[in-house]
């Protein structure tokens, strides 16, 4: 049985001075909570599984899966079911984080304040535990259509969405550009483009996958896909600008690597100041787009000013 995903009386007191803080700490806990149930609790793992939970259950920030559940909050619809999907995105999401960080591709030492998987495993079991993670994702969102025939065209339209944000023509081609970018010195445009692919299409995938659990109307739909192209981008320049001037303690990986793999990012072209002008730009782009929401959009409205105020 997953966990439901009600709030506690408490939190409900607080939405009209929305906490985001105990909003997500809530969240967290119960998408954490999905993903043990999900992969097992055995006495002897297999170093497969060990592998897999080392960087799944690292205590990332669930962002994705955060904002699956909040957009369907959003349009008013029911959220257990919608648990189970964001707990695939973030499984994907996880996916392509350790195979990021491989030698063959960024070749990080460090992940959500640990050893990546390639250094705590090998670089062979980091592979076939981003492979496990992707398959898994899938093996959980069509389960879905199996098990409830009546709602199984959504579930299928759910598979397609976040199928195409992870394939070859959005994150994988995404990553391709963005290797492919060292040493090259990008055009803003074409920056823009790589991240829409690499990282804005994942997280728009995951608001419009709650969207459409939640039986949001096609007007919302749309609505909320201009909040996620913004916060999407303004969560990659948030990231570039922390790579020049976050603390690796509290970030939890190392800082400056982009400057070292000779990256275009919107510091290097922009400037850090005006990088952070364009970040609160694409923010207040989000919010316009939700103002025909009602208060049960505002943690989507918090999510979106603390995309670009995070530490992380």
């Amino acid at each position: 049985m997953y966990l439901k995903s009600r709030l506690p009386r408490e939190m409900n007191r607080k939405m009209n001075s929305f906490d985001l803080n105990s909003y997500i700490l809530y969240k967290r806990k119960q998408i954490d909570g999905a993903l043990e149930e999900i992969l097992g609790h055995t006495s002897n793992p297999s170093r497969l599984i060990n592998a897999m939970k080392h960087s799944l259950m690292a205590g990332g920030k669930r962002l994705r899966p955060i904002l699956c559940i909040t957009a369907a909050e959003a349009v008013e619809g029911k959220t257990d079911d919608v648990v189970r999907a964001a707990c695939a995105l973030e499984m994907i999401h996880t996916y392509s984080l350790i195979h990021d960080d491989l030698p063959a591709m960024d070749n990080d030492n460090l992940r959500r304040g640990q050893p990546t998987c390639h250094v705590a495993f090998d670089e062979a079991t980091a592979i076939l535990a981003g492979d496990a993670l992707l398959t898994l994702a899938f093996e959980i969102l069509s389960s879905m259509e199996l098990t409830n025939k009546n709602h199984a065209l959504k579930w299928l339209r759910v598979v397609n969405t976040i199928a195409t944000a992870a394939g070859y023509k959005s994150l994988i081609e995404g990553q391709m550009r963005d290797m492919a970018a060292e040493d090259i010195l990008l055009s803003l445009e074409n920056l823009e483009e790589m991240h829409a692919l690499k990282t804005g299409a994942l997280i728009e995938a995951s608001i419009i996958t709650g969207a459409i659990l939640g039986d949001g109307s096609l007007e919302q739909i749309e609505k909320l896909k201009i909040y996620a192209r913004n916060i999407g981008l303004a969560f990659q320049v948030t990231d570039d600008i922390l790579n020049v001037e976050g603390d690796p303690a509290v970030m939890g990986k190392d800082v400056g690597t982009d400057q070292t793999h000779k990256k275009s990012t919107y510091p290097s072209i922009l400037g850090i100041e005006k990088s952070k002008e364009f970040a609160r730009k694409l923010v207040n782009n989000a919010l316009q787009s939700l103002d025909c929401f009602d208060n049960k959009s505002d943690p989507l409205r918090a999510i979106a000013h603390y995309i670009v105020e995070r530490k992380r």
